[in-house]
């Protein structure tokens, strides 16, 4: 085989390795990880459900024993920001901002901070 051959070759390889990591990545998604004040499985089963009809949510997913909220989402139509207040909206807390009131005060007594982790 030449060099020019070669060169080709491994240009080409090169290639279609970055084509193939750029499909991997989805292009305007990110990932947020919040610190909620969640303490059971309903919670879990409230907070997944209220992110679901966020707009631009992807998806979300609450590891009660850690109370930390993983959500994807599409930066196009919402961003971080956004997603704590939906938290706080639906009653919980989200890192260093409160739960609205309203929103909590509707809970289950069993979702409560005074209830503790169960």
């Amino acid at each position: 085989m030449t060099k020019e051959k070669m060169l080709l070759l491994s240009m080409l390889i090169a290639l279609m390795s970055m084509s193939a990591n750029a499909q991997t990545q989805p292009k305007n998604q990110e990932t947020v990880s919040i610190k909620t004040s969640a303490v059971c499985d309903m919670c879990k089963k409230t907070m997944e459900k209220a992110m679901a009809y966020e707009k631009g949510v992807k998806s979300s997913s609450l590891d009660v024993k850690s109370k930390v909220l993983t959500v994807v989402f599409d930066s196009r139509k919402t961003n971080a920001d956004n997603v704590r207040k939906a938290v706080t909206e639906t009653g919980y807390d989200a890192d260093d901002k409160p739960a609205q009131e309203r929103a909590y005060n509707r809970l289950d007594d069993c979702c409560k901070k005074e209830a503790g982790d169960h």
